[in-house]
């Protein structure tokens, strides 16, 4: 936390733990505001909760009435949404849904809640790109004297929240632009000439030449495991210099409730020298499991309990998946003490194997299947043999899960894009405020994930936990609010609906959500006939012209003013689709040509991540080439230091209000998202 020791918070959160022992009616004051605070050596504008980044930590108990006053001194509109947390629709928090109209500037907004749950959680911004800009902090529930979750609890002598987050000297909406512009805008680290020779080498140079026209299709490079780079890493507002402590006394159990609040990053988290003890998954109870170290996708949250034995310090390193960098902090029995810093692990190489087999075979019958051979890239963390990393079949749920009965049907969701438009889709449509997946009132539905992609997605339903389908007895499948789906995989969960309301259903990566990745789960009201049969396998995409939707205001798209840098919003338009397929369309910056090579660079040096946005602009800005390899370097790749407005009456909550015509989306400026229908033909240019 800027400027103010975040560990006052986590120590007062503990100190207060016995006045929690009886529910009562917990009140808070939050005040939303903006100021200058410095990233990376750069005084950036940041949205800050009662003046600090991240905001302060919110406890309640189990059996706890909520009441959250917010205020909002932003020139925008604002909002908070509760992650994980289980709450009536109009308390989620997110504009446009369920009847809440966001949070108007100099306007308080009191959300009321019954708290019936325990565990780790958080709570975030649902306004594009505030989230991203800081506005978000931490939110822990004690569970209730003699409750079932209280049995489940592992108890611990001391208790810290770990936030982990990614701070960029950008703003989220320079961000945004930058990707519109230029997918590869942020992609610093590229196969060379050499790679390409040592895969001739190795596989012979029709497997070599092959692969790498894999990569062109797809139209991404092998080296593209985060959108953005260039961020600082950050545990509870400190950066590594600045040294987040935990203070513990040797032999005394301590409780670190991680959560991964960063927009765009995926952390591998370890302690060196240390076990972890993973006792809960996403706020809920799971069986015991000691681990070396875990990964976190965006969203996520993990408690784990250490045993330091020795007067010393250790450090929390959680390391970025693209491996660009750490958030650090220290573990030790004084202040002023730091532990050894890890070494920095090598950049992981996405293979065939990340690619979806089905959908490639489907697009190249004659492919070599030889080339799926590979191990996955994605999930190798490169680390020593015989660590110990968590994976998602290790968890139990600590309890017997309520509910195991079958599920009634199969909802299938297929998570894609279309990487030079920047567009990322469910069931290959962007986010539609009028169509998505009707279910009954406590139906028992599957979740189908299919990721067509190349990138993993941190897919997140609001309003209720699903059970993820792990390997595990259906009794004891785990809950969780946010779910991993690797690159080329399919992950199903399991879901009862049991809480009615329109709820956002999205990927937690922020700018896939704000390009399009997101859409609606709507629970029909008690007694509602059952939707119609079969579910809806696509969702229409957002086609602008003839159409009437509430809620949105779509006629005039943001444009830079005249001169204008690159930090305004351009390219995020609501045009229609292209026609074609990307070899027929307007391509963005460094795009490929139909006769390139696809899968390689020819051009320069590497560029680092230290490359200025005016060398970077101009390295991309080359004609045909082979995407993806730069020709010029040295081989090996070198690792650098909208939502939704409520719908006509869809036989939702009663509370729901009837549509409005007005065109405008409260909580929302929708110019900044691109609607465009993406391309779902054989041609089209696959994100990652």
């Amino acid at each position: 936390m800027k400027h103010l020791p975040y560990w006052v918070f986590a120590m007062t959160t503990v100190a207060a733990a016995p006045l929690l022992a009886h529910a009562e009616t917990r009140e808070y004051n939050l005040t939303i505001g903006s100021r200058p605070i410095s990233v990376g050596g750069h005084m950036t504008p940041k949205i800050t909760i009662n003046g600090t980044m991240p905001g302060p930590i919110l406890r309640f108990a189990e059996g706890d009435d909520a009441v959250v006053h917010v205020t909002n001194t932003l020139k925008a509109d604002t909002s908070i949404h509760w992650h994980g947390m289980v709450v009536p629709g109009s308390q989620d928090g997110v504009p446009g849904f369920n009847g809440f109209d966001g949070i108007k500037p100099g306007q308080t907004f009191t959300y009321r809640f019954h708290i019936k749950q325990s565990g780790t959680y958080w709570y975030h911004a649902h306004s594009i790109g505030q989230e991203q800009d800081g506005l978000l902090g931490g939110l822990v529930i004690d569970p209730a004297a003699g409750s079932k979750d209280a049995a489940m609890t592992v108890p611990a002598d001391k208790d810290y929240v770990i936030i982990l987050s990614d701070e960029s000297p950008e703003t989220a909406a320079q961000i945004q632009a930058h990707l519109k512009g230029n997918a590869d805008y942020y992609q610093y680290h590229r196969r060379t000439v050499g790679d390409y020779f040592h895969d001739v080498k190795t596989m012979g140079f029709a497997k070599a030449t092959q692969m790498a026209g894999m990569w062109g299709k797809m139209n991404m490079r092998p080296t593209d495991l985060a959108d953005v780079e260039g961020y600082t890493f950050e545990i509870n507002g400190l950066s590594p210099q600045e040294n987040w402590t935990g203070l513990f006394k040797p032999g005394e159990k301590v409780k670190l409730r991680f959560i991964n609040a960063g927009a765009m990053t995926m952390f591998d988290v370890r302690i060196p020298g240390l076990k972890m003890t993973v006792v809960a998954a996403d706020g809920q109870p799971v069986e015991p499991v000691t681990v070396d170290e875990f990964r976190m996708g965006n969203a996520e949250t993990y408690d784990v309990i250490v045993e330091p034995t020795e007067d010393k310090a250790y450090t929390i390193a959680a390391e970025s998946l693209d491996r660009t960098g750490f958030a650090l902090g220290t573990l030790a029995p004084r202040e002023g003490m730091r532990g050894d810093v890890p070494a920095q692990r090598p950049r992981a190489i996405l293979t065939m194997s990340d690619m979806n087999m089905a959908k490639m075979m489907k697009d190249d019958p004659n492919m070599d299947m030889s080339l799926m051979d590979q191990p996955s890239g994605w999930s190798d963390a490169h680390a020593p043999a015989g660590t110990k990393i968590l994976a998602y079949s290790d968890l139990k749920y600590a309890g017997e899960q309520a509910d195991a009965r079958e599920p009634t049907r199969d909802i299938k969701v297929v998570l894609d894009g279309n990487m030079e438009r920047y567009v990322w889709t469910m069931n290959g449509k962007t986010f539609d405020p009028a169509e998505g997946i009707h279910v009954a009132y406590n139906e028992r539905v599957r979740l189908t994930y299919v990721n067509d992609s190349m990138m993993a997605h941190p897919m997140h339903l609001h309003g209720m936990f699903v059970q993820l389908e792990n390997g595990q007895p259906v009794d004891k499948m785990p809950n969780k609010h946010t779910v991993i789906v690797p690159p080329g995989q399919t992950v199903s969960v399991l879901l009862t609906a049991d809480n009615e309301g329109t709820w956002a259903f999205h990927c937690h990566l922020m700018n896939h959500m704000i390009s399009g990745m997101m859409t609606d789960l709507v629970v029909e009201e008690p007694g509602a006939p059952p939707p119609a049969s079969p579910p809806h396998d696509t969702m229409p995409g957002m086609d602008m012209p003839g159409t009437s939707m509430p809620g949105m205001k779509m006629d005039k798209p943001q444009q830079p003013p005249a001169g204008a840098s690159n930090d305004a919003m351009p390219g995020m338009t609501m045009s229609a689709p292209d026609a074609a397929g990307p070899s027929n369309g307007p391509k963005a910056t460094g795009s490929v040509s139909s006769d390139a090579m696809p899968g390689m660079d020819m051009k320069g040096d590497d560029t680092t991540a230290n490359t200025s946005a005016k060398d970077h602009d101009q390295h991309d800005s080359h004609g045909p080439s082979m995407n993806g390899m730069d020709m010029g370097a040295s081989s090996g790749a070198q690792p650098a230091h909208p939502k939704k407005s409520p719908p006509k009456p869809k036989k939702t909550a009663p509370a729901k209000p009837a549509a409005k015509h007005d065109m405008s989306m409260p909580g929302m400026d929708m110019s900044h998202m691109d609607m465009g229908q993406t391309n779902t033909g054989k041609d089209q240019g696959h994100a990652h």
